[in-house]
């Protein structure tokens, strides 16, 4: 189905995102070693972010690679190794880390649940990351001291029930999570066949269990990101909730010209008032003319997740 954005005459219009049909895990996986529990300073009883710390936002901008490692068309983070990718995302995180005025947090966005073209053997249009793969990111992650966010495309599964799943590797630290309406497709839609969307209520049960997680086991804050490129994926959103425990980002999606994008991400942001955050993705290959560093930190507001794919 065809997607585009509605813009000012002054810009193009938002070129159609092109679906891709997202592969199942497929082949023998090598298991890794355990990722051990994450040390370092305590705060107030709680465990640490990797660069110390319980707040994500606004005391950090985060900035990542998206992807998975079953195809290069799913994204920058699964080209090569998560080690290849840490280092590319350094070099990429330098011209932010000069230009912003606060720390810069690295992220890897891995697809944690992936969303299929049929249905799979259980008939719900997706795939769950196996664990061995997510312990080779986490693994990485840990060490580099970056974020791992496992990001949730639910087929005709439900996000909540993805996210209860991958409760193992929530109750780490340094684990949050992005949701991505575009593949939540109910009891009958078909991932690549339409746009999905989430309800506030949703994003607010997701947020709420992940902060009553938080609460439990001692944990800074939950990153939720998330993703978005028509206002309608995110349902009644003036109903969204903050929470104390969760920082909450609306991500502005999408491909186009550095002029569509902007006309876009100011479209999508929250608004100055309110307690959410806002975000910005990339993408290496499909936008046109790619916007430098530079011209992304002249967004206002100031993105402060910014993520490549």
């Amino acid at each position: 189905m065809p997607r585009s954005s509605t813009t000012p005459s002054t810009t193009r219009q938002l070129p159609a995102r092109t679906s891709r049909a997202p592969l199942a895990a497929a082949g023998t996986l090598i298991v890794l070693a355990a990722v051990p529990a994450a040390s370092g300073d305590q705060n107030g009883g709680r465990q640490e972010l990797p660069r110390g710390g319980i707040s994500v936002l606004p005391q950090n901008r985060v900035v990542g690679f998206y992807g998975a490692p079953q195809a290069d068309s799913l994204g920058e983070l699964g080209i090569g190794s998560p080690a290849s990718a840490a280092k590319r995302l350094r070099r990429q995180v330098k011209p932010y880390a000069r230009r912003s005025p606060k720390p810069i947090l690295p992220v890897f966005e891995l697809l944690g649940t992936i969303a299929l073209a049929h249905p799979g053997a259980d008939g719900k249009y997706r795939a769950r990351q196996p664990d061995s793969v997510i312990r080779r990111y986490a693994r990485v992650a840990n060490r580099k001291r970056f974020l791992l966010m496992l990001d949730i495309q639910p087929g005709r599964s439900r996000f909540m029930q993805e996210v209860r799943h991958l409760k193992r590797w929530l109750r780490k630290p340094f684990v949050s999570v992005a949701l991505d309406p575009e593949w939540n497709m109910g009891r009958n839609g078909v991932p690549g066949q339409g746009i999905g969307s989430v309800s506030a209520r949703m994003v607010n049960r997701v947020t709420g269990y992940l902060g009553e997680l938080a609460r439990e086991h001692d944990l800074p804050q939950k990153l939720v990101v998330v993703h978005q490129f028509t206002d309608s994926m995110i349902r009644h959103k003036g109903d969204l909730k903050a929470r104390k425990q969760v920082d909450l980002v609306l991500n502005a999606d999408g491909f186009g010209t550095p002029d569509a994008k902007r006309s876009k991400y100011e479209q999508l942001s929250p608004r100055p008032d309110s307690d959410l955050f806002a975000g910005f993705k990339l993408f290496y290959e499909e936008d046109t003319n790619l916007m430098s560093p530079k011209q992304v930190m002249r967004l206002r507001p100031r993105p402060d997740f910014i993520v490549y794919e």
